[in-house]
């Protein structure tokens, strides 16, 4: 019974006999976040429907008959982990609801793999601001018009709505993580994870891939150039600000680049380590190059809990390219 106590508490504030047309939010979560989460959720103008342990949560999914977003933490790798993931995105798919997935470190490639609908949002490690951020969007999402709905009176209501809402959640922000409203702003990029203290890497290559039908002598660039490259630019965060110059997209190409040039694969935590930016952020930008079709997801074959990042051929033909043409001032 304890479960359902929230959804009496969030009608609370409606007015009586009042139809609550909230979004309906439902929290996975057995996570240092969850109290943060719970303010967030009410900040966004969203329902909460529930917190549920990880432990109960398949059971939950079942039960539930009406949800419009999931927020489900797996920071630690779990044994049922890869069951409730896939439960969660066979449900967004089939019933069109908004996903956030906050992962951690070990659990990357696992919620990575198992990511099927365009709406589910993934987070690593995210701090206030990324969590927020993710649940304001599903807002967004949750609470789109259809296109023969849309009129330029509403759409207006609606962006003042949005803006409404931004205000109120940065008010929020302010108290969770107790910054004056003035404070100078930060350009620090926060957490990695090269930074953190452990002795986790990214999955291990299995055979090689890429140009393998390309004898090596006909290669117009090789690893090492690319490799000297990167190490370039990270010997640059010695001297200069590493956060006035960050630029993820181009260095997790490079990476890329470098190993297709090795026949290796690339799983997401390692693309996340060699962009140098927070894991959130990296994972954004992954997602762009993949709607963009800089970069495709390849399934491992022996093993369906992992997911290959690989350039594109026409990404790694361009960039080849540009080595070429760029050769001449790089070795000046």
């Amino acid at each position: 019974m304890d479960q359902s106590q929230p959804r009496y508490e969030a009608a609370l504030d409606q007015p009586f006999g009042q139809k609550d047309v909230r979004p309906r939010l439902l929290i996975l979560a057995d996570d240092i976040y969850l109290d943060d989460a719970e303010a967030l959720s009410s900040a966004t103008g969203l329902r909460l429907l529930g917190k549920v342990a990880l432990n109960q949560a398949c059971e939950r999914l079942d039960a539930q008959i009406d949800c419009d977003i999931v927020l489900l933490f797996c920071p630690s790798p779990d044994d049922r982990l890869e069951r409730l993931l896939v439960q969660v995105e066979t449900l967004a798919v089939q019933k069109d609801i908004s996903v956030i997935l906050v992962a951690g470190l070990h659990t990357i490639d696992l919620a990575y793999a198992c990511l099927r609908s365009d709406r589910t949002q993934l987070l690593c490690t995210p701090d206030h601001a990324d969590l927020a951020a993710a649940l304001l969007a599903a807002v967004n999402q949750s609470q789109q018009p259809l296109l023969h709905d849309m009129n330029p009176e509403s759409e207006g209501a609606r962006l003042q709505q949005l803006s409404e809402e931004v205000s109120r959640l940065a008010r929020t922000l302010e108290t969770l993580t107790k910054r004056p409203r003035h404070a100078t702003p930060s350009f620090d990029l926060g957490p990695r994870i090269s930074d953190q203290p452990s002795d986790y890497i990214g999955m291990p290559a299995l055979e090689p891939i890429g140009s393998a039908d390309k004898p090596a002598e006909n290669l117009t660039v090789d690893a090492m150039q690319v490799r000297d490259l990167l190490r370039a630019r990270r010997l640059r965060d010695d001297f200069l600000p590493a956060d006035l110059f960050a630029d993820p997209a181009w260095d997790m190409l490079l990476d890329l680049l470098a190993a297709r040039l090795e026949h290796e694969r690339v799983s997401v935590s390692s693309l996340c380590i060699a962009s140098a930016v927070p894991p959130t952020t990296a994972l954004r930008w992954i997602r762009t190059l993949t709607d963009q079709g800089f970069v495709q997801r390849q399934a491992d074959p022996h093993d369906g809990r992992r997911v290959f990042i690989a350039l594109a051929d026409s990404t790694a033909e361009a960039m080849s390219r540009w080595f070429v043409a760029s050769r001449r001032f790089l070795c000046a």
